[in-house]
């Protein structure tokens, strides 16, 4: 990781890298479309004529002509007893013929009718025969038009699943490029640990340097370490205060930045310091400075305060050689007597209780070899409050030495993250802002608690603003109402299984320092590096990402919820909610910090509106009513490979 690969450049160097959006542009299809069938009906006689409806015409005519029958039957017998009569002689034959013409009239008549009959019904058994065939050739012509729509429908159908199955899901969530610090508020070690993996490897494989000041007492940046060490980096690992004798942080600062530097530290424990006090302390101490001279150390300031504060016998000072007998008598003259005289005792001793803890500094620095990552951190077998002393003094000492750097020409070149930043007082967190924006020194600031002093601060200036889990109710308000809880997100539900299934932080650090002496460092492997292999290998959140993978093919659904207090409280381990400022207006994303995710077929670095625009590039008519795409964009959006940034 010591050369920049062209590769690793294509990570987008002045890109901060913030975790994944999961959106689906193309939505899942659904089922294949249903292949229609012909409806099952009884199937025709061979026969011309069918037999039942010609039996059910039958009955039916039958039904109606009966009365007609009848009066055809009685007319019969009629003409008959008319036809007996005549020849009987009972009737005489014109009468009878008369009769026999007028009753055989009506039952011709009525057999005329009854004949008529049966032809209506073979008329009618023909008709409906007819109108039968014709309905099957309706029914035959709809059921092809059927099977040609459903061939074009599930032609459509196949278009759309492609689509969807190789659709991207997780875009790359970046801050602007005019942002120069990030405030992180909110979150676990676990999380914390996710982010400043994924961001700190982003940092240090396009070419970057990176410095973690882990005042979190977590190990946060364990992973970090061991994916630089896979890059071929050597990391600098300082874990104080056993560290504390080979840092030589602010060893090269002028005496009146050193006075500064001490002041601040002094300071850390009085949360109610005014400006004048600390004027009085500085004051105190570039005066000792003054008279140990340029190259002072911690121990011979303080044997210099014990002497001023009149603490101890300052003999034990002059036979350690921590001062001399001209400046121990220089020291006894630097203020007047009376009511000044006992003020200053005071402060003196108030001075050397608090810098006894860096007494050891730099007494055993060592030449380091350089490197692109350095971390300090606090050792959490140590005391709280020594703690906070040394990450003060770490805090300022960077501050100084920033200001005094030149202003770098490529932003976010060298980052420093700062982890558990509410521990530091808010006017040394408001000059390493200040030092940060001077020298394009890009600045990470996160926050377990959102405290007065945080608030005050929280996305000042050209800041973007990422919220994590917020376990307290009132820090959950404050962030709901800073982002607005009209916003409504989409989280994947990956994201709430995978981040309660890994494994909490263990362990600490392990110090590199101890390790190093005057010959520098061993040879560095020049090979090239690859990102995606490094994390799978070497972090904790890699070794599960066949896991992972397997199951964001399964976890494909996801939930939406509103910016609420009770939501930012429940926010799975690496979501982060990143807001910042832009033209038109604040802009709101939710995010998954998780390394892994890199290492997915179907991420990419590319954000969601450079994907959209080339989307929309391919099919002008593709933007929907609501500004979102349809379900259907036409051809799929470019790759954008994690190797080959933009395309």
């Amino acid at each position: 990781m010591t050369d920049v690969h062209p590769e690793h450049a294509q990570l987008q160097a002045d890109r901060i890298y913030l975790g994944w959006q999961y959106i689906l542009l193309h939505s899942d299809p659904g089922p294949p479309p249903k292949r229609p069938s012909p409806l099952e009906e009884p199937a025709d006689p061979p026969g011309p004529v069918d037999p039942d409806l010609l039996r059910r015409e039958r009955l039916q005519e039958d039904m109606l002509n009966k009365p007609v029958r009848l009066v055809r039957t009685f007319m019969l017998v009629l003409a008959v007893l008319i036809l007996a009569a005549g020849i009987a002689g009972y009737l005489a034959w014109p009468f009878a013929i008369a009769g026999l013409t007028a009753a055989g009239g009506v039952a011709g008549i009525c057999s005329y009718a009854l004949l008529q009959g049966d032809r209506a019904v073979k008329y009618r058994v023909l008709e409906q025969q007819a109108r039968n065939e014709r309905r099957r050739e309706e029914r035959d012509k709809e059921l092809f038009r059927a099977q040609e729509e459903h061939a074009q429908r599930y032609r459509e159908w196949q278009d759309s699943k492609e689509r969807h199955d190789r659709q991207l899901s997780w875009y790359a969530v970046a801050v602007p490029d005019e942002i120069d610090r990030i405030d992180v508020a909110g979150g676990t070690l676990p999380g914390w640990s996710a982010l400043i993996t994924l961001l700190g490897a982003t940092r240090l494989y396009s070419g970057g340097h990176l410095t973690v000041l882990d005042l979190s007492e977590g190990a946060i940046a364990k992973d970090l370490i061991e994916l630089a060490r896979k890059g071929g980096d050597d990391p600098l690992v300082w874990v104080l205060p056993v560290d504390l004798p080979k840092l030589d942080l602010g060893a090269t600062l002028k005496p009146e930045a050193f006075a500064d530097v001490l002041a601040h530290v002094v300071s850390v424990s009085e949360e109610h310091r005014t400006t004048r006090d600390l004027s009085f302390d500085n004051a105190i101490l570039e005066r000792v400075l003054e008279v140990l001279g340029e190259n002072a150390t911690i121990s011979q300031v303080t044997a210099a305060l014990r002497a001023l504060a009149q603490v101890g016998d300052p003999r034990d000072d002059l036979r350690f050689g921590l001062i001399t007998a001209t400046q121990l008598e220089r020291i006894g003259t630097l203020f007047g007597r009376g009511v000044s005289e006992r003020v200053v005792i005071e402060r003196a001793w108030a001075l050397e209780s608090q810098l006894r803890k860096l007494e050891t500094l730099g007494t055993e620095a060592v030449r380091l070899p350089p490197a692109r990552l350095r971390v300090v951190s606090m050792d959490r077998q140590a005391g709280a409050f020594g703690n906070r002393v040394l990450g003060t003094y770490v805090a300022t000492a960077l501050t100084h030495i920033l200001r005094q750097s030149p202003a770098s020409d490529r932003p976010w070149y060298h980052t420093i993250i700062v982890a558990g930043a509410d521990k530091l007082r808010g006017d040394v967190l408001d000059r390493l802002m200040d030092a940060c924006e001077t020298s394009r020194t890009g600045l990470v600031l996160t926050y377990r608690s959102l405290t007065p002093t945080v608030r005050e601060r929280l996305g000042r200036g050209h800041a973007a603003v990422a919220f994590m889990r917020l376990g307290n109710a009132e820090d959950a308000r404050v962030a709901s109402e800073h982002v607005g809880t009209e916003h409504r997100l989409e989280l994947a539900q990956l994201t709430e299984t995978i981040s309660d299934s890994l494994p909490g932080l263990d362990g600490g650090y392990t110090s590199t320092i101890s390790q190093m002496d005057d010959d520098g460092a061993e040879d560095r492997d020049e090979n090239l590096a690859d990102l995606a292999g490094d994390i799978t290998e070497s972090t904790e959140w890699g070794r599960t990402a066949d896991k992972i993978s397997e199951k964001e093919r399964v976890l494909q659904r996801s939930r939406e919820f509103l910016v609420e207090p009770h939501q930012l409280q429940q926010l799975p381990t690496t979501s982060v909610i990143v807001t910042d400022a832009t033209a038109q207006g604040r802009r709101v994303r939710l995010a998954d910090a998780n390394p892994a995710i890199l290492t997915f077929p179907k991420t990419t670095l590319g954000e969601l509106e450079d994907v959209r625009e080339a989307v929309l590039a391919l099919d002008p008519q593709a933007q929907g009513t609501d500004g979102e795409p349809p379900p259907n964009l036409g051809p799929p959006p470019p790759r954008l490979d994690w190797r080959k940034g933009r395309q």
